[in-house]
Order: structure tokens, then C-alpha cells, then sequence
């Protein structure tokens, strides 16, 4: 084949491609406050949802965000951006459920969190708010799900909800607008390696 007939299938190609693209956005016709789950096994779901309140920021949107889980160690996102102007940062755990091991503790702790970051999804002056690690509390029973779902629902209009952490419920997925799962094929701490900052922490 020619380079002319390369050049000829690349650009037809192309352009198919292209009307196929512009078909699928000229049918979005509508904005709204989204809600996006991020679950899986796989590493990147907290770091996925903060690259998102970044993009917000940029945006001049402001932010909030609730961890319910991480809370014994300090993070490099949580560093940068309780720096930043127009960022609320709640860190409403006490550590991983693993070190923890108090079900009645931890079930109260998920609850007071709950209480603030239901104040979030209250406030429409925050377009973006971020639920890191929501997945475990559901999971384990601490948070009542129809509350949750009920207070996802009823959040102003055009706010944005990030949501994350591994084996989300159903309920929460049927509720979500996009739903993202991040598959573990190869982890480096699965060969040694410790965490490390600007990476993992």
C-alpha cells in the first residue's frame, strides 16, 4: 500500500470516527450535577477523584472533601490542597478498619462523619465534593444506606459527588450517573516495595 493510499484509509477512517463522536455529543443536550463512583481493586480511585478537584479549581469551583477512613497518617494531597483557597478538608477517620477493630467505634466515627459531610452536600456554594473511602462504611454497615442515598439524591442541583473505595454497594452504583472500576493486574507493594511519597502517600 501506497503512502498516498495510507494517508487516504487514515483520513476516511478519521472521519468516520469523527461523525460517530459529534453524533454522541450533539445528543448530550443537558447539564447537571453528576455523581461518579470509583471502585475496583485496583490502585488510583482517591487519586483519580483529587485530580478531579483539582480540574475544579482550575474551573474557580470550590471543593469539599470528606475521608472516611484515612486519618492516622498524613498524605500528600491532603498537604497540598488544605492549602488551597476555596478547599474544605475533613478527615473523619481514625485509620484503616484493620487497625482499628472496634465495630461500635468505628460505626459512631462513620456516623459524626457522616453528619459533616451531609452538611456538604447541603451547601450549593460547593460544586465538587469528594467522598473518599464512602465504599467501606456502606460496606461494613456503619452508614445506613437509603440515608446516604437519600442525602446524595436531595444535594443541590449541579453539585458534582466523587465517591470512593473498593466493592461498592449495588444500590450505589444503580444511584451513581458513572460508574469507573479500577482492575488490579500488578501492584509494586505486592513485590516489597513500600509505599511512596508523591505516589501511594
Amino acid at each position: 500500500m501506497s503512502a498516498t493510499e495510507r494517508e487516504k484509509r487514515h483520513r476516511d477512517r478519521m472521519q468516520r470516527k469523527k461523525a460517530v463522536v459529534d453524533a454522541a455529543i450533539a445528543r448530550a443536550e443537558r447539564d447537571q450535577g453528576l455523581l461518579l463512583v470509583l471502585t475496583g481493586n485496583g490502585k488510583g480511585k482517591s487519586s483519580s477523584a483529587f485530580g478531579m478537584a483539582a480540574r475544579a479549581l482550575g474551573h474557580g469551583m470550590q471543593v469539599g472533601v470528606a475521608q472516611f477512613i484515612k486519618g492516622a497518617s498524613a498524605t500528600g494531597e491532603e498537604a497540598f490542597f488544605r492549602r488551597q483557597p476555596g478547599v474544605r478538608w475533613h478527615v473523619l477517620g481514625e485509620g484503616f478498619t484493620w487497625e482499628t477493630q472496634n465495630l461500635a467505634r468505628d460505626t459512631e466515627t462513620a456516623q459524626r462523619g457522616w453528619a459533616v459531610a451531609r452538611e456538604m452536600l447541603r451547601d450549593p456554594n460547593l460544586g465538587l465534593v469528594v467522598l473518599d473511602e464512602l465504599t467501606y462504611p456502606l460496606k461494613y454497615g456503619w452508614l445506613d444506606m437509603e440515608t446516604v442515598l437519600d442525602d446524595l439524591a436531595n444535594r443541590p442541583p449541579m453539585q458534582h459527588v466523587v465517591i470512593t473505595g473498593r466493592a461498592a454497594p449495588e444500590a450505589l452504583i444503580e444511584a451513581a450517573d458513572t460508574v469507573t472500576e479500577l482492575n488490579d493486574i500488578k501492584h509494586a507493594f505486592r513485590a516489597g516495595v513500600r509505599a511512596q511519597k508523591g505516589v501511594d502517600l
